[in-house]
């Protein structure tokens, strides 16, 4: 039982009225918004862009891959909807926005 009551008498504070020196506080806590905005938040807002560079770089011809999951290639190019060949004879029409990535891109990564 003085074990335990030793182990209690130390991780109380001593003295009750002393605080951490709040200047700490807040660089701790701006060291974490910047290491969220570094890890998080910046690497998103370039893939972004680089998503909306690639779609309005779309051009007859280029494969693509829809959120969908369906593999076709570019066969006529609007403002916001592409018509894409997913088979001999078979177009369909979907919005740009549905556009993830070039498929050559997902053959090289196998």
């Amino acid at each position: 039982m003085n074990s335990l009551a030793f182990i209690l008498a130390m991780a109380s504070p001593q003295g009750g009225g002393q605080q951490g020196n709040p200047m700490m506080s807040l660089v701790f806590l701006v060291m974490i918004i910047v290491i969220f905005y570094l890890f998080m938040i910046r690497p998103q807002v370039k893939r972004q862009k680089e998503l909306a560079k690639y779609r309005a770089s779309l051009q007859k011809g280029d494969k693509v891959v829809t959120t969908g999951g369906i593999y076709g290639k570019v066969n006529d190019v609007k403002d916001n909807t592409v018509t894409l060949e997913i088979a001999p004879n078979v177009h369909i029409k979907v919005d740009k926005s549905a556009i993830l990535k070039d498929a050559s891109d997902l053959s090289q990564q196998r």
